[in-house]
């Protein structure tokens, strides 16, 4: 009887899992379909990747063609990095889409199959056999390891470079609470970044010499893979449309600040009044969806000039400007004796948020205490 231990039994629940997220994220329906399908697609691929840990269990006598198969498999290991990128791209920015050239991101994993070509895939069992007695000191696999290192590291540091643009964007143009994605997207990074520091270690650990030390690692790596899957699930619960993102066309306050028409205008402080009383009188920061685009819209004016007056003249991203006005009409209806009956929830709907945790850190954020607290000291 085949032996199953901890790893083979992490590794058949991380891919049931994956699977069975990756088949729901496939068939919801959303705006959102570019995203869903790279998403599924980096499911798919790692749990094909996960299916290493127990395909011991199927697999009798192997010969030429379960083989070619196995390496086939493994080496597809070069495509989840390239397709997570890509996701991260497709929700940061609304607008993105799938084009020709994004298929350069796939030349690693070509280059990868030219690499095992001449005596992995050309080779008689016999001859595979053989080298599998040395197998991880081949040059084949040292390329293996360090390429697939070497490349999510360029990956995951993009991501973070491309995630860190998107947030500026984002609070520079958009009011709304939907930041979660951005933490949602955070996260992800991080904990990908640490799955792949854990794994860099486990491999070192292969050529230690060190069996028990690298089996240790393994099953930290497979329990770790577990967590994410699990977490990925409570993740993709909570947000079933899986978010929605900013205009890649929108530039940054600071990109603008050079233009001499805008910032040398002799109307800026009488702008600043106009947008003042607007905000305080026709209160659009009550729509939650409200973004700058919206406004300068409502406000007829543009909105390169309506970015740079919030965000250098007035110091501030739009997220928080329109927070504070959203925070200052909650605690007007929180000191009102007259709506000592409606609740916090109820409050911050009223006031534009759509979130209670992100009502409760701009509140904090704004007065010092929560919803609460400053109803009782009122």
């Amino acid at each position: 009887m085949r032996e199953v231990d901890l790893v083979t039994i992490a590794g058949i629940i991380s891919t049931f899992i994956a699977l069975l997220l990756a088949i729901f994220i496939f068939s919801v329906e959303s705006k959102n379909k570019i995203s869903n399908k790279l998403f599924a697609s980096f499911l798919v691929l790692n749990a094909l990747e996960f299916s290493s840990w127990f395909m011991h269990l199927f697999i009798e006598e192997p010969n030429n063609l379960v083989n070619k198969l196995l390496i086939a498999k493994d080496l597809l290991a070069y495509l989840p990095m390239p397709i997570f990128y890509l996701y991260i791209l497709s929700v940061c920015y609304s607008d993105f889409k799938l084009k020709w050239k994004h298929l350069l991101h796939g030349v690693p994993y070509l280059i990868a199959n030219l690499v095992m070509l001449p005596r992995f895939y050309l080779t008689s069992t016999a001859q595979k056999l053989e080298l599998f007695e040395e197998y991880n000191h081949l040059y084949e696999i040292i390329f293996l390891h360090i390429s697939l290192h070497l490349q999510a590291i360029i990956y995951l540091t993009a991501g973070f470079i491309i995630l860190n643009k998107a947030k500026k964007i984002f609070l520079e143009n958009y009011s709304s609470s939907t930041i979660a994605t951005y933490k949602w997207l955070f996260q992800l990074l991080l904990f990908t970044s640490l799955l792949y520091a854990v794994a860099l270690i486990k491999n070192i650990l292969k050529y230690s010499g060190e069996v028990d030390v690298f089996n240790n690692a393994q099953t930290i790596v497979v329990l770790f893979v577990l967590g994410i899957v699990c977490w990925y699930v409570l993740k993709a619960l909570r947000y079933p449309n899986l978010f929605s993102g900013v205009d890649s066309k929108l530039v940054l306050t600071q990109n603008l600040a050079d233009d001499n028409d805008i910032m040398q205008a002799p109307n800026n402080t009488n702008q600043i009044e106009k947008l003042i009383s607007y905000m305080e009188t026709e209160k659009p920061y009550l729509n939650p969806s409200l973004s700058l685009r919206n406004l300068a819209d409502q406000m007829e004016m543009n909105s390169r000039e309506l970015s740079i007056i919030i965000n250098q003249k007035l110091n501030q991203h739009f997220f928080d400007f329109v927070n504070g006005y959203r925070i200052k009409e909650a605690m007007d209806i929180l000191v009102d004796p007259a709506k000592t009956d409606e609740t916090v929830l109820e409050i911050l709907y009223e006031v534009g948020f759509n979130s209670k945790s992100s009502f409760n850190t701009a509140f904090k954020k704004h007065t010092g205490k929560t919803p609460t607290e400053f109803r009782k000291s009122v």
